[in-house]
C-alpha cells in the first residue's frame, strides 16, 4: 500500500528530495507546505498546500512528513521545524534512494534521507533528521548525530563520532577516528581530523 507524504520546505533540496522520493516508490507525495510559497504554486508538479496552519489537519488525515530544508549555515531552522512537527505528533519518514547503499547492520533515524549514490556501512549509525547527501559515504562503524547534512561527495571514515547539528561539507575528509563535535561547520574540500 502506498503511503501519504507530506514535505515541508519547498526550495532546492526539496526538488532533489522528490527525485530520490519518486525513485524509491514508497511514498505518494501529496503536496508541501512553505509559508514562503503561494498556495497555488507547484514544486517539480507537486502543489503547495500551504502554511503552517495547514499542518494540524494533515497530521490527523494520516499523512506522513519528511522536512526537505536545506541545511548550510545552520541547521536551526529545518531542526525548529522538525521539533515542531514532532510536537504536533507528526510521523516522520526515512527515505533511501534507489541507487545508494545502506547496510543491514547500519541504523538509520526517523525523519533522514539517503541521496543518490551515497554508501552508508556497516555497523554505521545516522541519527534522525539528516542529510546524506549525494556521493557521500559514512564508513564502518561511524556515528553521525541527530540533525547532520554530510554533503555531496563527503567522506566521513570508518570509527568517527560526529555530535549533532553538524554540516560537513562537499568533498570534506574525516580522519579515521575522528571525534567531531555537535554545531561544528567543516568547510568543503577540508580535511578534518577532529578533537584528540
Amino acid at each position: 500500500m502506498t503511503m501519504h507524504l507530506t514535505l515541508v520546505g519547498g526550495g532546492g533540496h526539496c526538488v532533489s528530495c522528490i527525485d530520490v522520493i519518486e525513485g524509491e516508490g514508497v511514498y505518494r507525495i501529496d503536496g508541501i507546505v512553505d509559508p514562503a510559497l503561494p498556495k497555488s504554486s507547484k514544486v517539480s508538479g507537486y502543489p503547495v498546500l500551504g502554511d503552517d496552519s495547514v499542518l494540524a489537519s494533515l497530521i490527523a488525515g494520516g499523512s506522513k512528513f519528511l522536512v526537505t530544508i536545506g541545511q548550510v549555515s545552520s541547521d536551526s531552522k529545518r531542526s525548529s521545524v522538525f521539533d515542531r512537527l514532532g510536537s504536533l505528533g507528526a510521523e516522520f519518514v526515512t527515505v533511501i534512494s534507489p541507487r545508494a547503499y545502506v547496510s543491514p547492520r547500519a541504523s538509520l533515524g526517523v525523519g533522514s534521507i539517503i541521496m543518490h549514490d551515497a554508501i552508508v556501512n556497516a555497523g554505521a549509525t545516522v541519527g534522525k533528521n539528516c542529510i546524506i547527501n549525494t556521493k557521500a559515504l559514512i564508513e564502518h562503524d561511524t556515528v553521525v548525530g541527530d540533525h547532520c547534512h554530510v554533503a555531496t561527495g563527503a567522506i566521513v571514515n570508518g570509527s568517527v563520532q560526529v555530535g549533532s547539528n553538524v554540516f560537513f561539507g562537499s568533498g570534506a575528509i574525516s580522519k579515521h577516528g575522528a571525534r567531531i563535535p555537535s554545531d561544528s561547520f567543516i568547510k568543503a574540500g577540508s580535511v578534518c581530523v577532529g578533537e584528540k
